[in-house]
């Protein structure tokens, strides 16, 4: 066995948890055996960057729950569009409790583009995401949030959809370079969405039940053919019913905390608990269990996302009941933009873009700026808000900071350290950002850099109409906005402000060429 030397702030309280405070650290021992502690050992020592913001100390190693949700907009809880239709009161309850952040950034506007930046601190243009689903798009040797806390003692959970690939060689044999090959240390969920076949659940890198049985497509009337209760055919094991993913998930979220407590209690430690818990709802089929239909005032989507908010309060509930609450950092975000049209706004009054241009997929704010809000009682102000402009990205050098963690050189190389947000000391008026990059779902190239963004290209690059446009003789040639002035995207200044544009193209060259 190898051990290492953590330090953590935590304060125990009478029921054995540690409490977020400002004080001298205490050292604690942790073993980790194997060839990866080994690998880790030589750098994990020094504290990182984010602690030179005038605390006396860091934080407590808190437990980390993050839960994503898949195809929520930004105009969905009612903490971020006041004119919703769809009730959030437990997505609403963590704004009040935490800090709200208004211009938080998926990396890539579609489910394996934003997963694999958050996990991994890297942008996703900088892998071939043709590879998935049949090889992994997380190579070995990378570094991600999970295995990054697993050296340092944390329980790594993932439960729910992982979306970025396995080695997949047949259902009776196991499915490599999943979850439990990219440091969590246990996985129940599905390969990709519940609209994409196969379905069936995994436990680790098992198969539970082989795909069988074999469903047909379904599509639901009134709607586009990518909304409603759709989902297309093929195969799927006789223990999954498409509309039970849901709630089972949340059950087997509940079912890791409390197995976590229990053995914590058993063996008389405090050891944190990481659960990454991604929801593959509201993203279709919207399946509203009975007791949902009717709630929102969004027709079938919006029912399907106000489950989505009682499956979360569920989970919450959990973490009171074992009073983890208090010790927990706990972040809330989505994927990317909704799956909502023109019309959809005009038919139920629900803008789930928040009045931001676009929808699922584009290179326009609604396909990739996020609701994202972070409750950590003691250490995060309650009820306050943040403009600064973060990424998905930006989780793994936060996490590394926030537990005093070096990341050895080349890991995460388009995260930035957050922290000092988080914990109130980052003045407004210093962008913890200089810039940011991604591609959207049609290939167009988006850089933003203070108020200004660039889009290589004319029109959505996603879902929106007109997708991809050729300029005329008379248009510029892609798109500029202020979107301090322009939120919506509406007014294109590319041909007005040529230095802006070759400054941003200059960052963008930059930012791709540095690998």
């Amino acid at each position: 066995m190898t051990t290492m030397l953590i330090t953590t702030g935590a304060q125990t309280t009478p029921n054995g948890q540690g409490r977020c405070i400002r004080r001298a650290c205490r050292p604690k021992m942790i073993g980790l055996t194997g060839t990866f502690a080994i690998v880790w050992l030589s750098i994990a020592t020094p504290p990182g960057p984010g602690w030179a913001t005038g605390l006396d100390a860091p934080p407590a190693r808190p437990n980390i729950v993050l839960i994503m949700v898949d195809d929520m907009g930004y105009g969905d809880p009612g903490c971020y569009n006041p004119s919703s239709k769809i009730p959030t009161p437990h997505i609403d309850s963590l704004a009040r409790d935490g800090m709200r952040f208004t211009d938080a950034h998926a990396p890539g506007p579609l489910c394996h583009m934003s997963r694999y930046g958050l996990l991994t601190g890297r942008y996703p243009f900088r892998t071939d995401v043709s590879r998935w689903p049949k090889q992994p798009l997380i190579q070995a040797d990378q570094v991600t949030i999970a295995s990054l806390l697993r050296a340092q003692g944390y329980r790594t959970e993932m439960v729910g959809k992982w979306h970025l690939g396995f080695h997949e060689q047949g259902y009776d044999r196991p499915l490599p370079g999943g979850p439990v090959d990219r440091g969590f240390g246990g996985f129940f969920g599905i390969r990709a969405s519940t609209d994409i076949p196969p379905y069936f659940y995994i436990r680790d890198d098992r198969a539970v039940s082989p795909p069988s049985k074999t469903i047909a497509a379904n599509n639901s009337p009134g709607w586009s053919p990518i909304q409603g209760a759709f989902w297309r055919k093929g195969g799927i094991a006789p223990d999954l019913n498409l509309a039970d993913v849901l709630p089972r998930f949340t059950d087997e979220a509940i079912r890791v905390i409390d197995r976590h407590v229990a053995e914590n209690a058993q063996r008389d430690t405090d050891q944190p608990l990481m659960l990454y818990l991604a929801y593959p709802a509201p993203h279709t089929p919207w399946l509203p269990a009975r007791k949902f239909v009717g709630r929102s005032g969004a027709g079938m989507y919006g029912d399907f996302a106000t489950m989505v908010d009682a499956m979360i309060g569920r989970v919450l509930n959990c973490l009171d009941s074992h009073e983890l609450t208090d010790n927990t950092l706990l972040i809330f975000t989505s994927d990317n933009g909704p799956v909502w049209y023109d019309e959809d706004v005009e038919r139920f009054h629900h803008d789930a873009s928040g009045g931001l241009r676009g929808m699922k997929a584009d290179a326009w704010e609604c396909g990739h700026r996020m609701p994202f809000i972070v409750r950590w009682p003691g250490c995060v102000e309650p009820h306050s808000v943040s403009d600064q402009t973060i990424c998905f990205t930006d989780l793994l050098a936060t996490f590394a900071s926030l537990t005093r963690f070096k990341l050895p050189d080349g890991a995460g190389p388009d995260s930035v350290d957050f922290a000092a947000v988080l914990l109130g000391t980052q003045p407004a008026n210093q962008p913890v950002r200089k810039a940011l990059v991604m591609r959207s779902g049609g290939g167009l190239m988006t850089v933003r850099a203070g108020d200004w963004k660039l889009i290589t290209g004319l029109g959505s690059g996603g879902f929106s109409r007109p997708r991809r446009l050729k300029p005329g003789p008379s248009d510029p040639p892609g798109q500029l906005y202020n979107l301090a002035q322009d939120l919506g995207e509406t007014n294109n200044r590319y041909a007005d402000e040529p230095e802006v544009v070759a400054r941003l193209l200059e960052t963008l060259k930059q930012i791709q060429d540095d690998h």
